[in-house]
This record gives C-alpha cells, structure tokens and sequence, in this order.
C-alpha cells in the first residue's frame, strides 16, 4: 500500500469484482482506501 501510495496520482479500488472508488492520492486517506477495501463504496465513506 505504501508503493502505491507513493507512485499513485489515482487510485482505484475493487472488492469482489466490483469497483468502490477511483480516487484522487491527494484526496483520500489510509482509512478511507481501508474502508473500501473492505467493501465499502466510496460515496458512502465520510
């Protein structure tokens, strides 16, 4: 995560074949890319 973090100007994130965010580096946090991980879709984070 740090790598991609680090190379990343946009980061999109899918849990089960499903995308929950396409999200700006400088727009997100650890925790909020965590959430999505986790299944949580970007619109409902914050």
């Amino acid at each position: 995560l740090d790598e991609i973090l680090s190379l990343a100007d946009r980061i999109a994130v899918i849990y089960e074949g499903k995308i929950m965010g396409v999200v700006k580096r400088n727009e997100v946090s650890v925790g909020e890319l965590g959430m999505m991980m986790g299944g949580v879709h970007k619109d409902k984070i914050k």
